[in-house]
């Protein structure tokens, strides 16, 4: 029963919230756990009121999450997905519905400002996971994507797996390693391109912690965080392959680990001797 969210629930939770509006934030259901945050990044659950998030704190269905311009968050799921949510974002985890003992449901994540990046779980594996933007929606199937909304539209990368775009004037898919720009809901998804390694390296610094953060924990073994900043001379050949690499290695990454190999039989070959 634990994390599935059921219709008669919802229902029940509204006729209380119309009679009692303080149970609501009582009610609403945890759906994940913040597990790094740099300040400021706010949470304001259904109802309630906005707080300042802290390792640790809970994250409800319907809540909105803001970070400042220096704030940044990570968010830990009920399916093991997360989201990694850059400074200056807006968001609302819209629906979260799962049910651990089948692996199935369906989450809705609605971005109307700034960058995210999301890192599937058990959902998205059935293709079960959109991102919500006012120019398009993006279904994620498998794997790694970064969305960005701004003032030119939407902006959306896939690192791993499938995506489908779909606005009020077409649909496309995009395959690992490719980048689409959508202008606002009523013009077609931009042609795919290969994901410029200048956006790569944009998409590592937002979404990283700074120099003298660490992400809300006490630094690694009373190690200062900060580093000093060396210049970056790329050549387009190192730009290139660090985007391959980062690429393949996010594929790596989200692969199942390989099943144990069986023992020797040492008796066979004691007898071929």
């Amino acid at each position: 029963m634990t994390g599935k969210f059921h219709p008669v629930v919802l229902a029940f939770a509204a006729a209380l919230a119309a009679v009692v509006p303080g149970l609501v934030p009582a009610l609403a259901q945890q759906v994940g756990t913040a597990t790094a945050v740099n300040p400021s990044s706010e949470g304001t659950p259904p109802g309630g009121t906005t707080t300042t998030l802290t390792i640790g704190a809970r994250v409800l269905h319907k809540e909105r999450i803001h970070t400042s311009p220096t704030g940044s968050v990570q968010l830990l799921f009920l399916d093991k997905s997360t989201l990694s949510i850059a400074p200056n974002t807006s968001l609302v985890i819209d629906e979260f519905v799962f049910d651990p003992a089948s692996g199935s449901g369906h989450m809705l994540t609605k971005l109307t400002q700034g960058t995210l990046q999301y890192v599937g779980g058990q959902l998205s594996h059935q293709g079960a996971v959109t991102i919500g933007t006012p120019a398009a929606t993006i279904g994620i199937r498998g794997g790694i994507g970064i969305v960005s909304v701004g003032p030119n539209g939407t902006q959306t990368s896939n690192l791993n797996g499938q995506q489908t775009i779909q606005n009020g004037a077409g649909t496309i898919n995009i395959i690992t390693g490719f980048t689409v720009n959508i202008a606002n809901w009523n013009t077609p998804p931009g042609p795919p391109f290969p994901i410029p390694p200048e956006l790569v390296l944009h998409h590592i610094t937002i979404l990283s912690s700074t120099n003298g953060q660490s992400g809300g924990g006490p630094g690694v073994n009373g190690l200062p965080t900060t580093v000093p900043d060396f210049p970056w001379l790329p050549t387009n050949t190192g730009e290139n392959n660090a985007t391959q690499i980062i690429i393949e290695s996010t594929q790596l990454g989200t692969k199942p680990n390989p099943p144990p190999q069986p023992p020797p039989e040492t008796g066979n070959l004691a007898r071929g001797r």
